[in-house]
């Protein structure tokens, strides 16, 4: 039993401590910010409003998306976390378990730290309805989880460098349907893009172990992400500050290396948030979309690793514009196909590209040492 309550939720209510405490201070905030309206909604919320809560979550909504991210006040990303503690509420009562756990996750990733913790809490508590219902209707030896959760960053398009790309916020289910079945927006492929999918599935970050190589040095785990995507994704010629390990855990994936030392010959751009990026791209940009369709009708386990080296030169890299780029043609690099069950180390400030040769799911491990990351 919590502190802020004197008496235990209902059995068919979710438990949340932190709102009834922190609520009414939440409210004066806002209210202080003008957000009258949200106030008398979630005051006819807690008395029962189903209508009232959905509303103020849709206020809520329309104030995180007012101006850019960081402009956004903190009382309204606490005020999204209430309402969807609110509207959740409702769905678990009404035993839509899936649903309530589709809205709280929508609060875990868009609101704020006041509420988090019985955001958290309210999940476990209907991921555990959910599973024992689904378990109850398929027989006591069905092993079933529902985990419907949300993230907010897959990369739709070629890559982030071209004009089309945009991110799109997807359930973990929708994004799964579209791998599995091919399907892509028209601007292109779905791509789940240095994400931090463990940390919001708990249970597949108990199946990552952290290499040993990583603790080298006195290292010490900077991020943990995963690129989740089909055939033909594309993250351009790029460096990053961290020492990296890229582990292939399903397909294969094409990567070629340059050098530290040759970040000049390779045209970064000025622009600060694209300077760890190299302007060199295919000439033919047509090429980029066909070649992707290609790769989803190719089976290339069939291909000698000579074969699969020439084709993917030619289709990529190598069709550069060498008179726009003309240092880029001689320079040396190395490439690999990188396989199930390897692991690819990458130096910091060392330019990479990488390209999906099948649907491919990969893991990165960043991580920084004592010493001096300057890559050689």
């Amino acid at each position: 039993m919590s502190t802020a309550s004197s008496a235990a939720p209902a059995p068919g209510t979710l438990s949340t401590p932190l709102l009834d405490a922190q609520g009414p201070n939440i409210l004066h905030e806002i209210s202080e910010q003008g957000g009258y309206a949200y106030v008398g909604m979630s005051t006819l919320a807690a008395a029962g409003d189903l209508r009232a809560a959905e509303a103020a979550r849709e206020v809520a909504w329309e104030q995180l998306h007012s101006g850019p991210w960081h402009s956004v006040l903190p009382i309204w990303r606490d005020a999204y976390s209430m309402a969807c503690l609110r509207v959740a509420g409702f769905s678990y009562a009404a035993g839509e378990f899936s649903e309530a756990i589709r809205v709280l996750d929508m609060g875990l990733i868009m609101g704020g730290l006041a509420l988090r913790k019985d955001l958290e809490s309210a999940i476990d508590k209907a991921t555990a309805k959910a599973t024992a219902v689904t378990v109850s209707d398929q027989g006591a030896e069905a092993k079933c989880r529902v985990v419907p959760r949300e993230f907010n960053d897959a990369e739709v398009g070629r890559n982030y460098l071209c004009s089309e790309w945009k991110q799109e916020l997807i359930t973990f289910s929708q994004f799964l349907e579209r791998i599995q079945s091919n399907d892509c927006s028209p601007a292109g492929p779905t791509y789940l893009a240095q994400h931090p999918l463990f940390d919001q599935i708990e249970e597949l970050r108990k199946d990552i172990l952290i290499p040993d190589y990583c603790f080298t040095g006195g290292g010490e785990l900077k991020s943990l992400n995963a690129w989740f995507g089909p055939a033909g994704t594309v993250t351009p010629l790029h460096h990053d500050p961290h020492h990296n390990i890229l582990a292939q855990v399903v397909g294969r994936k094409y990567v070629r290396l340059y050098r530290a030392t040759l970040s000049e010959e390779l045209y970064p751009y000025n622009e600060s948030m694209l300077k760890n990026s190299s302007q060199v791209q295919s000439k033919h940009k047509a090429i980029w979309m066909s070649s992707s369709i290609t790769i989803l009708s190719m089976d290339f386990s069939t291909f000698s690793h000579s074969t699969l080296d020439f084709f993917l030169h030619r289709v990529d890299l190598d069709s550069m514009d060498v008179n726009k780029f003309p240092k880029v043609h001689d320079l040396e690099f190395m490439d690999c196909i990188l396989e199930e069950g390897e692991m690819l180390y990458i130096p910091p400030k060392w330019w990479h590209y990488v390209r999906s040769l099948t649907k491919s799911l990969s893991v990165s491990f960043w991580w920084s040492d004592s010493g001096s990351s300057e890559g050689s």
